[in-house]
């Protein structure tokens, strides 16, 4: 078994463990202050765009996908401009960490994690400027649907797929995506759009709290980020020249064939026998996490490293080719390769979600696919869902953490397989 130590809050750390400390706490932060500012802007915008829309101010309203059209919108007053700021804030909240977290490692003085970070960094750029600029489409375009009743029934659903979401690392577009196409007959590229804006809600809502528990492991993360940020951009890219219909039935029969590994150790509460990859070692990847049921510290260690790290490179891939949230296999990665506890693994899944998606969200933003007003109660639902879930996550078991993916995964699969088929 893995060892374990009584936590014991009144011993102080050494000074390398509060370094690490405060490196949680200011990306813990970020992420919260993201949060913060881009729910405000985002409500300031919609109470203004209700007022001017029941005034009948705006009887075809419009929203701006670049951000000279954004800024000029803001300083002309236009609601909508406002709101989409405000999802560009949430938006830009992963890039943001992505950037502190340099600054972090660098007082650290891990010069490794420092050029890791900066090479994720470097890709999330050349993504959101490079290739968003490339296939993007500048315009305006006209939103889908704005009555209430739309606000408030996409709220409530959006709230219960943030909660599922946090829990088990995914970013809740399998849920909210055939709400939106199947419910209110929602284009599907708007509603893959808002399911970006979901995973990046999902990501910094819970994540805040998950680094600031020191549930996540933050080096794992980082480091797994360069594979699925490069597989974003290049399933992003093969997006437009490849048909993905045979796409989703392939990867729903292998998703279901890589859950059953989860199924046979349903009722291990901790990974045994794991041996540290020699990757591992040299990256110090192995570190502990607080079970606040048991009042312990447990202990855990990290192997195969390498294949981790492909099936994260896929994962990426999937989330750009398919333009879905690829939470499911990041979360299989850990576990099933990399033997991670389940906790750390839905935990640093949905640290990391939110950097594979915003590596795709500034080409779905130039398309024109984020539309506010279905983005919007997408994002404030996600973000209640994700906070409520990450205060439960801390008091479940690995083993019940387990029982509640496993049936996550095989929805997810059957939803690919349905979207294969024409279904949806």
């Amino acid at each position: 078994m893995a060892s374990k130590t009584v936590i014991d809050k009144t011993v102080p750390l050494d000074s390398n463990d509060n370094v690490i400390r405060k490196t949680e706490l200011i990306i813990s932060g970020v992420l919260r202050g993201g949060v913060l500012l881009s729910v405000a802007v985002i409500l300031i915008g919609a109470v203004y765009f209700y007022a001017l829309r029941f005034a009948g101010e705006l009887p075809h309203p419009t929203f701006p996908d670049t951000l000279h059209a954004v800024v000029r919108g803001v300083l002309n007053g236009d609601p909508l401009a406002i709101v989409v700021l405000g999802l560009l804030i949430l938006l830009a909240t992963p890039v943001l960490r992505v950037a502190v977290s340099i600054a972090a490692f660098a007082v650290e003085e891990d010069r490794t994690y420092v050029i890791i970070t900066t090479l994720v960094l470097a890709i999330l750029m050349f993504s959101i400027f490079g290739v968003g600029a490339w296939i993007g489409r500048p315009g305006a375009t006209e939103v889908q649907d704005d009555t209430l009743m739309f606000f408030f029934f996409v709220f409530f659903s959006s709230t219960f797929a943030g909660f599922i979401g946090a829990l088990v690392g995914l970013g809740g577009g399998v849920f909210i995506v055939p709400i939106l196409t199947l419910v209110f007959n929602v284009p599907f590229t708007a509603a893959i759009g808002a399911s970006i804006v979901s995973v990046i809600a999902t990501s910094s809502g819970a994540a805040a709290a998950y680094v600031k528990d020191r549930m996540t492991n933050l080096r794992v993360g980082m480091f797994l980020e360069i594979a699925t940020t490069t597989g974003a951009i290049c399933g992003a890219l093969l997006s437009s020249v490849l048909d993905t219909t045979a796409l989703f039935i392939v990867f729903g029969v292998v998703l279901l064939i890589s859950a059953l590994p989860l199924v046979m150790r349903l009722g291990e509460e901790l990974p045994t026998g794991v041996v540290d990859h020699k990757w591992a070692r040299r990256l110090r990847l192995p570190s502990t996490y607080p079970d606040w049921r048991t009042h312990h510290d447990v202990a855990y260690h990290v192997a195969h490293v390498r294949w981790g790290f492909s099936m994260m490179y896929v994962a990426g891939l999937i989330s750009g080719l398919l333009g879905i949230g690829s939470g499911t296999f990041k979360v299989l990665a850990m576990d099933t390769a990399m033997r991670l506890p389940m906790k750390v693994s839905t935990t640093t899944s949905n640290f990391m979600i939110g950097v594979t998606a915003a590596a795709s969200a500034g080409i779905f933003f130039r398309r024109g696919d984020i539309d506010p007003a279905i983005a919007v109660p997408v994002a404030l639902g996600v973000l209640l869902g994700a906070t409520i879930g990450a205060k439960v996550i801390t008091h479940m078991s690995n083993v019940w953490l387990k029982r509640v993916f496993l049936p996550v995964i095989v929805l997810v699969a059957l939803n690919m397989l349905a979207r294969g088929l024409g279904w949806l």
